[in-house]
């Protein structure tokens, strides 16, 4: 009688383990979901501002129709992005296409004196810093996650239901490249 015993509490404390293992990936895959989500909040932020930033910068140098183009080009791209990977390839476009329009604005003495468009740049790079920061909490938690998938007992409990590895959001080898920005 007592290894009977023994042998149906072992059986609900199995069942119990696996359970909680089971949660744990819903918890965390659902982090992963949450983190993404707040990218996407600040890449449209982000979109949101580029109008307004564009339509100052065109008051004052009309003839830069090239700059103005690829940064729309960006925005567009950014805003039908789906899937992580063209969300990064947006982003980077994105930047690409910022960095060519402030250095346009360069030329501009005037244009930097504005105060319209020095809020613009401020609340920009305030974006990107919460894109930066957006971008760490997804990978942590990515992180997080991927170790759980992939580290024994729970890459057993991932096998049978079937939750794999998440990707990161990785930055470009142009991203890493140090920038000089001068205003």
């Amino acid at each position: 009688m007592n290894v009977g015993i023994i042998l149906i509490v072992a059986a609900v404390m199995l069942v119990l383990y696996l359970i909680s293992m089971y949660n744990g990936f819903i918890v965390l895959r659902t982090r992963i979901q949450e983190a993404l989500s707040g990218i996407d909040v600040q890449l449209k932020r982000r979109a949101d501002l580029i109008p307004n930033l564009v339509e100052t910068v065109k008051g004052y140098a009309k003839h830069e129709k090239e700059v103005f183009e690829n940064v729309t080009k960006a925005r567009a791209s950014m805003m039908s992005a789906d899937s992580l990977q063209e969300k990064a390839d947006a982003n980077n476009q994105m930047s690409g296409a910022l960095k060519s329009l402030f250095a346009v604005a360069e030329s501009y003495p005037e244009l930097k004196a504005n105060t319209n468009f020095q809020d613009l740049q401020r609340q920009l790079e305030d974006t990107e810093d919460k894109v930066s920061f957006s971008r760490q909490f997804y990978n942590s938690n990515v992180l997080e996650f991927n170790s759980k998938v992939q580290l024994f007992p729970g890459n057993l409990i991932a096998g049978m239901f079937g939750f794999k590895t998440a990707e990161f959001f990785a930055a470009t080898e142009e991203e890493k490249k140090k920038i000089d920005v001068k205003f």
